[in-house]
């Protein structure tokens, strides 16, 4: 049987029977714009019936990282429940230095990697500006809610995962 399909700008539906459980690992290098994003999160997953859980990082470039020892925790004998997917949250400001670019550049390509070598779930929602002013444009949910829009990618991928008939269980962290 088909799964319904996501309306683009809703949130995606979840496999019959299942609520999603989501990982949301947020980088605090920018507290209050993190906090927005994590409003916007929140609220898609509320909407969608998902349960999360929390976890903080220093800064986007341990995102990755902390995602791949979610991956090799579950698949220890006295693992919890899997995650169904990922919510990578976080803001990433050009200051007067290259620091920006190798920030920017190797979360995306870690979280890529992560992505295509363990078929997991992400959304991203790492903000990459060039000013507060452009974070807080993105961040506010009354505003372009990319934290909402990071949700809502995550929720399409699991109900995608599971179309195929793949499960949090069977993801490896190898």
């Amino acid at each position: 049987m088909d799964q319904p399909k996501a309306v683009p700008g809703s949130v995606a539906p979840a496999p019959s029977g299942t609520r999603p459980h989501v990982m949301l690992v947020e980088a605090r290098f920018y507290p209050d714009i993190c906090d927005e994003l994590v409003r916007g999160v929140s609220g898609v997953l509320v909407e969608a019936g998902a349960t999360s859980e929390r976890f903080e990082v220093p800064g986007a470039f341990e995102i990755p990282g902390a995602i791949r020892m979610a991956l090799e925790a579950a698949q220890q004998p006295s693992a919890r429940r899997p995650f169904d997917g990922y919510v990578a949250i976080g803001c990433v400001i050009r200051g007067e230095t290259s620091h920006y670019d190798y920030v920017c550049q190797e979360s995306a390509r870690g979280l890529q990697d992560l992505v295509l070598q363990h078929g997991i779930a992400i959304g991203y929602g790492i903000l990459t500006v060039d000013n507060p002013g452009q974070a807080w444009a993105r961040a506010r949910v009354d505003g372009s809610n990319r934290g909402g829009a990071a949700a809502r990618a995550c929720l399409a991928m699991i109900a995608l995962r599971h179309r195929f008939g793949l499960t949090a269980s069977r993801q490896q962290a190898s």
